[in-house]
């Protein structure tokens, strides 16, 4: 496994992102709908001065077949970032695969899978790298 250089920019962007979604879960706890985690977040977000956009939506494009099926990434922060929330018993394959997929379908290079429903949300983080 690879060492995460902290002085890389994206990396202090995931961090900031991780501690905003800490600070939430400190306060509202693990048991809620992912909605009112993803409002609480892009709050903390937003006072942090960072750009989110919520709900983005995400063509899939297969060979020369653009397909607008309607997926969408929870947030995107910076542009850069793909956060997915989820407020689930454990995070399975399919949760994976899905913020892989849209890493693929995206020009993000980081993805955070964020499972807000355990008792310390450090145990609920997972990152990919395209």
């Amino acid at each position: 496994m690879s060492k995460i250089d902290p002085q890389e920019p994206i990396n202090q962007l995931t961090e900031k992102v991780i501690g905003a979604a800490i600070e939430v879960h400190r306060h509202l706890g693990p048991g809620l709908l992912e909605s009112a985690y993803e409002t609480c977040l892009i709050y903390e977000l937003e006072k942090l001065g960072l750009n989110v956009e919520r709900q983005k939506p995400l063509p899939v494009v297969y060979k020369d077949i653009y397909l607008d099926q309607g997926y969408r990434i929870d947030l995107l922060v910076e542009g850069q970032v793909i956060v997915e929330l989820k407020a689930v018993n454990e995070l399975t394959d399919v949760h994976k695969a899905q913020a892989l997929s849209y890493l693929k379908f995206s020009n993000s290079k980081i993805a955070l899978l964020i499972n807000f429903n355990v008792k310390k949300l450090v145990d609920g983080i997972r990152r990919f790298r395209k």
